[in-house]
C-alpha cells in the first residue's frame, strides 16, 4: 500500500462525509442573501468536496512520479472518482438543486466511457484521460460546488452561476463522451 493508492482510499471515504454532510441538515450556522440559504454544513460539504476532487490530481502524479503506478491503483482511482463524482448528483438531485436528467445524463456518459475503456483493456489497449476530459472534470467540479453552496457567493449579485455551470458541464460532458467514442471507435466495432 503506496501512498498514491492511500490518497485514493481516503478519496473513497470522504464519499460519504460529503454525502452526510449534504444530505442530513446540521444547522451550525446559515447564509441568507437573496432568499436562498446556504448551511454551515453545505460549507463544509464543498470544502470536503473540493478537498476530495483535488487528491484525484495529488495521487496520479505522485505514483507517476515516484515510479508507484500499481494495479491496485489503476483498479481504485476510477472507482474513487465515480463514487465522489455520482454521489455529489445524487445528494444535489435528493437536495432539488440538480434536476436528476442531469445527473443521469453525466452518470451514463461516466459509465459509457468505462465500458468502452474495459473494451479496449480486454484488447491490450489503454486509453488515456484526454484533454476535454479534464475540462469535463475541472467542470464538473466547479458546477458541483456552485451548487452545493446554494450559488454562494454569486447571489450577492444575482448572477445564476450555477445554473450557466450546470448546462457548460453537460455540454463539455457529452462533448468528452463523443470524443472517446469518436477517438476509438476501432476498439467496439463489430468483427
Amino acid at each position: 500500500m503506496n501512498l498514491a493508492n492511500r490518497i485514493t482510499i481516503a478519496r473513497i471515504f470522504l464519499v460519504p462525509v460529503v454525502t452526510l454532510l449534504l444530505l442530513v441538515r446540521f444547522h451550525f450556522w446559515t447564509v441568507t442573501i437573496n432568499h436562498q440559504t446556504t448551511t454551515g454544513s453545505e460549507m463544509i460539504a464543498a470544502f470536503v468536496f473540493i478537498v476530495a476532487a483535488s487528491t484525484d490530481g495529488l495521487d496520479g502524479y505522485i505514483a507517476r512520479k515516484r515510479q508507484m503506478i500499481t494495479n491496485l491503483g489503476k483498479f481504485l482511482d476510477p472507482i474513487a472518482d465515480k463514487l465522489l463524482i455520482s454521489a455529489a448528483l445524487i445528494s444535489l438531485v435528493e437536495m432539488q438543486r440538480l434536476s436528476a436528467w442531469v445527473a443521469i445524463v453525466i452518470i451514463s456518459r461516466e459509465f459509457a466511457v468505462t465500458g468502452l475503456r474495459l473494451v479496449a483493456a480486454a484488447e491490450g489497449i489503454v486509453i488515456a484521460a484526454s484533454r476535454i476530459a479534464k475540462w469535463k472534470t475541472a467542470t464538473q467540479i466547479v458546477a458541483m460546488v456552485a451548487l452545493i453552496l446554494n450559488n454562494f457567493p454569486f447571489t450577492i449579485v444575482g448572477f445564476p452561476f450555477d445554473t450557466v455551470m450546470v448546462y457548460l458541464m453537460v455540454v463539455i460532458t457529452i462533448w468528452s463522451g463523443i470524443d472517446y467514442f469518436v477517438k476509438n471507435k476501432e476498439v467496439i466495432q463489430v468483427q
